[in-house]
């Protein structure tokens, strides 16, 4: 299934700005980067709830805030992208 993981971490202080980083490369094992703040994750869903448990020990509930998008398995229909595409689209083919 399609997750987008969106999230706005506070980083007015050096943990804050650590958080962010540590959001930033959780996300990372799961998804890539389509967005400065914004991640499309093909999961399963086990992987999404380990996906979520770790966000939860790293964000500061009081400061941050994270919004999780379930798009489902036939996630393709519902993305529609306008300008310069930053990513690879996760069921291409890629060569190496």
């Amino acid at each position: 299934m399609m997750i987008v993981v969106a999230y706005d971490v506070n980083t007015e202080t050096a943990s804050g700005r650590r958080r962010l980083r540590l959001v930033a490369k959780t996300c990372m094992k799961y998804g890539q980067r389509v967005q400065n703040s914004v991640f499309e994750c093909l999961v399963s869903p086990s992987d999404y709830l380990v996906l979520r448990h770790e966000l939860d020990d790293i964000v500061d509930l009081e400061r941050d805030s994270m919004r999780f998008y379930n798009l489902g398995a036939k996630y393709s229909t519902r993305i529609e992208h306008v300008g310069r595409q930053r990513h690879v689209p996760v069921d291409d083919v890629m060569m190496v």
